[in-house]
């Protein structure tokens, strides 16, 4: 007898042969294992994605889109996978953005223990840094099932002590939408992002999170530039102004408007009554050539004053970063292709492995900025 480990639920079970299907979540043999050969480090994590995702991601040490990457080759009409669009400059433009900003070291004063915690829409979480609404890994080599990827995503997220924002894509449908099945079998505790999909078909949405006890609700707005959910028989549109205030009033639940770059649609999602703005050029995935996110962001906060919630995601690889972003202006800092590979490679264990390193580098960056809280992080810690 072997003993096996289901990487999604954390199941063990013993078994002579390998299991087809987790019997707890229903999860299939890619996301089981040898229990002796679990992975305990991100290291781990990220050598059993580059694996998993040959010729589509090699899990560089440096993430940041440029030519010598695999994802940034020019695909000549083939799927984008993790790249960037076109020549790929927003995706970099992202991290040079960050790479930029210098934080200012500080080392006099007492000693202290940085408190990392935070409230999102009036969830307590224990660090503000959520997985964005990434979709579609089913489909990088095969090498998860896109249920058992959103179940990761979501389940990692919690038991690290924060919540995980789930996408939409071409193959989810009304009838067969893995990220709101994975959130039924979550109880709930997660964020759907749908795409700008027709606004009859978006309520039919926002009406299933609502009866599966989701915790709020978003469009990807940037969405609009998707040209395969066209291609396979699910258009989206640009949203007005009237349509955004339409989903508000109809949903129940808090508003989140993804993929805002200007201060002044920054301010007409306000105006419409949404209660999160996302700061994002969708990874860079949809127009090239955008200023990177962290450029932007001070504008907007600008903009919309102190009291509205702003997230914001691009080029975010460490917990440096996310003080940088926090120091800018965002309320909470959203990591997408880093959660991608750490699903692929472990699982909610190795998402849950993921973000506490994050959660532990953004402590270290605030202890020696001497930011003892959340709160405290502005640009006086910026150099």
């Amino acid at each position: 007898m072997s003993l096996w480990y289901c990487s999604v639920c954390h199941s063990e079970f013993s078994t002579k042969e390998k299991p087809s299907v987790c019997d707890t979540c229903q999860s299939d043999e890619r996301m089981i294992m040898d229990a002796m050969e679990k992975p305990h480090t991100l290291d781990a994590v990220r050598d059993a994605a580059r694996k998993k995702m040959k010729g589509i991601c090699a899990a560089y040490p440096s993430c940041d889109g440029n030519f010598d990457k695999i994802c940034q080759k020019e695909a000549y009409g083939k799927p984008i996978g993790l790249g960037g669009a076109g020549s790929g400059q927003s995706f970099r433009a992202n991290g040079i953005a960050l790479a930029d900003i210098r934080l200012n070291m500080s080392v006099v004063g007492d000693h202290f223990e940085p408190d990392t915690k935070c409230s999102f829409l009036g969830l307590d979480l224990d660090f503000p840094v959520l997985a964005s609404s990434t979709a579609g890994a089913e489909k990088y080599n095969d090498a998860i099932d896109e249920t058992a990827f959103c179940k990761s995503v979501l389940l990692g997220s919690k038991e690290a002590g924060t919540i995980g924002l789930r996408g939409d894509t071409w193959f989810y449908t009304l009838e067969n939408h893995p990220s709101l099945r994975a959130m039924k079998g979550c109880d709930g505790y997660g964020i759907p992002i749908f795409k700008p999909r027709d606004q009859d078909v978006l309520k039919q949405l926002i009406e299933t999170a609502e009866s599966y006890g989701c915790r709020g609700v978003g469009i990807d707005l940037d969405g609009a530039g998707s040209t395969i959910m066209a291609r396979h028989g699910q258009p989206v549109f640009k949203k007005s102004v009237k349509d955004i205030e339409e989903l508000v009033r109809f949903s129940s639940l808090p508003f989140i408007a993804k993929g805002i770059m200007r201060p002044d649609e920054a301010q007409k999602c306000v105006d419409a009554g949404v209660s999160v703005i996302a700061v994002s050029n969708h990874g860079g995935r949809v127009l090239d050539a955008t200023p990177g996110t962290a450029q932007v962001l001070p504008l907007i906060r600008e903009q919309v004053g102190p009291s509205v919630t702003i997230t914001v995601d691009g080029g975010v690889r460490t917990g440096y970063d996310v003080l940088k972003m926090l120091a800018l202006g965002a309320d909470v800092v959203l990591l997408g292709r880093d959660i991608i590979r750490a699903a692929v490679g472990g699982g909610a264990l190795g998402v849950r492995l993921h973000l506490e390193h994050i959660q532990s580098t953004l402590k270290k960056a605030m202890f020696m900025t001497g930011t003892k809280r959340i709160e405290m992080a502005d640009s006086t810690i910026l150099f």
